[in-house]
């Protein structure tokens, strides 16, 4: 959501989709274990020679792979994520 809403320039624009957004189902993301997984999908991207420029990139990717969703992405980071089992559409 926060990508999604921080890319509006027009309020009235950005207020819509706002609307459009909290209709959605919002998952809880960030805890402890999803932290050590995380870091440690990192850690074996690093040791494939593949680094992630953001860390909530990885957060992202693999809260997907712990809660089997797909991923709509357009960013080439989540590629090299597809060996650790994520989805992507």
């Amino acid at each position: 959501m926060t990508e999604v809403l921080q890319g509006f320039r027009d309020d009235k624009d950005y207020q819509i989709a706002l609307q459009l957004l909290q209709s959605l189902y919002c998952y809880e993301m960030v805890n402890k274990t999803l932290a050590l997984k995380a870091a440690q999908n990192y850690r074996i991207l690093r040791k494939q020679g593949m680094t992630i420029r953001k860390t909530i990139d990885v957060f992202i990717a693999t809260f997907c792979i712990e809660n089997n969703c797909h991923l709509l992405h357009s960013d080439k980071d989540f590629d090299k994520m597809l060996i650790l089992r994520l989805k992507t559409i």
